[in-house]
């Protein structure tokens, strides 16, 4: 990153609704629980996704009390450029602002790279008006070149378009066979809005996380979906059952064209009826019902193989996604590690699920 620029650029622009020199676009501080229209506002964006929604804001501020401080740039009274922010507080770790917190990818976006790069330096200048810790934001969609990257992840998205067979045909073969294998076990498929299908799926969500060493997101969070998102059409759960025990489920967000696959869980003592194989598979001709296009499968770490080769499994694209973090205390980008794996994985992975939830509680609001 130059810095001489980036001090140069920073001083020039004026939060708030101040006119940028050079340029006949403005950048304005915006939160999108109280902008009119906002998610129809989002429409004339490229990139945008349910991420960048007011229903997912309202799931972050309703859970953990984050203030959303989203960054805009408006040209003749239309949205050209957005970053969204939470700004993050907790007497553990301080101030932060990020882009976005608990969101695999929710980068800056907008018709040009130097829309988004007025928007990032934007952002820095206000976090160190704010006293931030840090910045961080996730994703390569539209990003300028200002600085390293702190982590890295790969996404995988599918394409809807092509209907019925024509779409199982660009399946791989383990994945067609798992399919098939799940149809002559009779596993029952079901796409639900109801917060009765929200407590089946966190109660394999919790099981699952135990597996993978983790403390569940805490159900409030979860109830926060259900109140902002399903119960507003934006997205659903699938769940897959044999003769009536939950085996699998997951969570699917949407918003117009574009989907997500958010949450996958299931119980590993049924693993042998690919229940996750269903209820993607279920999810997947929902969403091309419904009008859907593209289907993000989300964010897979490094090193995580077997759910790389799943998410391949289906035809998926592969793209790369970054994650940079601006560190106020030595004004410059920094690595950070992905704390997903470590030794408290092995703890965690031995306590019962109730303890687990109670830390998840706990942690998760000092977490971003």
């Amino acid at each position: 990153m130059d810095q001489s620029r980036s001090s140069n650029q920073i001083k020039a622009i004026t939060l708030g609704g101040g006119v940028l020199p050079g340029l006949s676009d403005v950048v304005k501080v915006a939160d999108p629980l109280a902008a009119a229209e906002w998610d129809e506002k989002l429409s004339s964006i490229p990139g945008s996704t349910f991420f960048y929604s007011s229903a997912w804001a309202a799931v972050l501020r309703d859970t953990y009390g984050f203030k959303p401080h989203y960054l805009t740039l408006e040209q003749d009274g239309v949205v050209s450029a957005l970053l969204p922010l939470f700004e993050a507080r907790s007497w553990l770790a301080g101030r932060r602002g990020v882009s976005l917190p608990f969101t695999d990818e929710c980068g800056p976006i907008g018709l040009s790279p130097g829309q988004t790069a007025v928007l990032v330096e934007s952002a820095l200048s206000e976090g160190a008006r704010r006293q931030w810790r840090f910045a961080e934001f996730r994703g390569d969609a539209g990003f300028p070149e200002i600085g390293p990257e702190s982590q890295s992840f790969l996404g995988h998205r599918l394409k809807l378009a092509a209907p019925g067979s024509d779409l199982v045909m660009r399946f791989a073969d383990p994945v067609r066979r798992a399919i098939k294998k799940s149809e002559r076990a009779g596993l029952e498929i079901e796409q639900s809005v109801t917060l009765e299908a929200v407590r089946t799926f966190y109660a394999l969500h919790c099981r699952t996380r135990r597996r993978h060493g983790l403390p569940p997101q805490p159900f409030r969070f979860f109830l926060n979906i259900h109140r902002h998102v399903l119960q507003r059409n934006l997205g659903f759960v699938s769940v897959a059952k044999h003769d009536g025990r939950p085996v699998a489920a997951a969570i699917f967000l949407q918003l117009g064209k574009k989907a997500i696959y958010k949450f996958g869980a299931s119980d590993e003592r049924l693993q042998h009826f690919r229940g996750n194989n269903a209820v993607m598979w279920g999810a997947i001709q929902h969403l091309v019902r419904r009008g859907c296009e593209e289907l993000v499968f989300g964010r897979t770490s490094p090193g995580e193989d077997g759910l790389r080769r799943f998410k391949l499994g289906w035809g998926t694209e592969e793209y790369h996604i970054g994650y940079r973090r601006y560190d106020y205390s030595t004004r410059s980008f920094v690595l950070a590690r992905d704390r997903s794996a470590g030794w408290h994985a092995r703890v965690f992975g031995l306590l019962p699920i109730p303890i687990l939830r109670l830390l998840g509680a706990q942690l998760y609001p000092h977490l971003v």
